[in-house]
């Protein structure tokens, strides 16, 4: 006989009044967890330690309340679920991962959706086994140790050292429809909105949004092998996205995928005053250069804007064995083409047809590597916005860049969606031509 799947409703007049007197040691496949919005935080953390299947999965989801507001999971004054026994506690306010108690080392199969959690960092404490207990300098909303097979979908995550962090064990997770914002640790350059290492990982209708003022972390901050970064919306940071070496798993860094990593579809804004002036780092940063990605970051109809007043470098590379494949992107600085520049350092750039700001530059730094230009582009004063000053990128029906969209190279991933704001994802029309950038 096969066993029925439980419901376990968590709020006020359910069953379960408060999260923690959830039997989380006991979860099975197919279990589900819904926890309720309430107006008062949730102040309670808790371990996911479980396995379900692929047929199966185990899922918490929370309810959300009026206006679509997420049941909110509050890390400040939290109190750990007494039904678990984990290590770890202060390195997030909801782990994924091993425990004691359920004594489930490698958990599978897990979905995590429609929850804001927030509040994990070292100014704040909770209780836990060990009495209270401040957060690590480190704590994220969500600390991933080790799964294989997760989905973190409509997720808001925020006011943490780290939003999202995950470690080299895990393997095959996506992060969907999430809003991840207002992380870090002022004067760090060490956590980060995202900080990822991870064996298969796509990031798709994503919303990152601008690190906590006086933070200087990344938005996206990535060691993965199989890594895509598609249709989301990213926003400032020291840099838009470091995708550097895997240094905890030597499984990535032999895996065939972690020499190709796809970024397509995107909105990468570049704000003045933003840390770095560098959008995209590919390589690695270990200083253990055997162990970087050497190989290509596929780079292709993407909608990049810069507002700063002084120049970007869209690239930088951390080797010569470092190439890009960069085509069919809008590349616009609103300050005038000088500010525009595709590449510092070392490494390959093979430049595409794209849309360019009239008066780019190749470098405005030191740079020692090629630039390889495939087909020429497009270039102008105005890539045809509805509206730049309401960040509307949608084309206008004058703009240069409709329908001006190169043919994807062989072996590419399609682009089917375009990012709509925010956190949502719409088809796109198959009998069109492809426009320029992430339109």
């Amino acid at each position: 006989m096969i066993a029925k799947a439980a419901v376990y409703e968590v709020g006020p007049g359910k069953t379960h009044e408060d999260i923690g007197s959830v039997p989380w040691h006991a979860l099975a496949p197919g279990d589900v967890v819904r926890i309720n919005w309430r107006k008062q935080p949730y102040h309670e953390k808790w371990v996911l330690a479980c396995r379900g299947t692929a047929r199966s999965p185990i899922t918490v989801s929370g309810v959300p309340g009026p206006g679509g507001k997420l049941p909110v999971i509050d890390g400040e004054n939290a109190m750990t679920s007494p039904m678990v026994k984990y290590w770890g506690e202060e390195r997030g306010v909801v782990k994924i991962g091993g425990a004691n108690v359920p004594a489930v080392t490698a958990p599978a199969h897990i979905v995590l959706e429609n929850l804001d959690i927030r509040n994990g960092r070292s100014s704040f404490s909770f209780t836990g086994r060990r009495g209270p207990t401040p957060y690590k300098k480190d704590a994220a909303s969500v600390n991933v140790e080790i799964v294989d097979h997760l989905v973190l979908r409509n997720l808001t995550l925020h006011g943490s050292s780290n939003g999202l962090m995950i470690s080299p064990q895990s393997r095959n997770v996506r992060v969907e429809r999430c809003h991840i914002y207002d992380n870090g640790n002022p004067g760090s350059i060490s956590e980060h909105n995202a900080y990822t290492e991870c064996n298969g990982i796509v990031f798709e209708g994503n919303h990152f949004g601008p690190l906590r003022t006086g933070c200087l972390g990344n938005n996206l901050k990535d060691r993965s092998a199989g890594l895509v970064v598609s249709y989301n919306w990213i926003e400032g940071g020291n840099r838009q996205l470091d995708l550097v070496d895997a240094t905890g798993n030597p499984e990535l860094n032999a895996s065939s995928s972690y020499r190709d990593t796809y970024v397509f579809g995107n909105v990468f804004i570049e704000r003045d005053g933003d840390g770095n002036n560098q959008i995209v780092h590919y390589g690695g940063d270990s200083g253990k250069t055997g162990g970087y990605r050497k190989g290509v970051l596929h780079f292709y109809n993407n909608t990049v804007v810069s507002t700063r007043d002084k120049p970007i470098a869209l690239f930088r590379l951390s080797t010569e064995n470092e190439t890009v494949d960069c085509q069919g992107n809008i590349l616009h600085a609103t300050t005038k083409g000088k500010n525009l520049s595709l590449v510092c350092k070392v490494g390959v750039l093979k430049m595409g047809k794209n849309w360019l700001t009239e008066g780019w530059i190749p470098t405005e730094d030191e740079f020692t590597g090629t630039i390889e230009t495939l087909t020429p582009s497009d270039v102008g004063a105005d890539p045809g916005f509805v509206s730049l000053a309401d960040q509307d990128f949608t084309l206008a029906p004058n703009s240069p860049c409709l329908g001006a969209a190169p043919e994807l190279s062989r072996g590419l991933l399609p682009v089917l969606y375009r990012y709509v704001r925010h956190q949502q994802i719409e088809k796109l029309p198959s009998d069109q031509k492809r426009n320029m950038g992430a339109e």
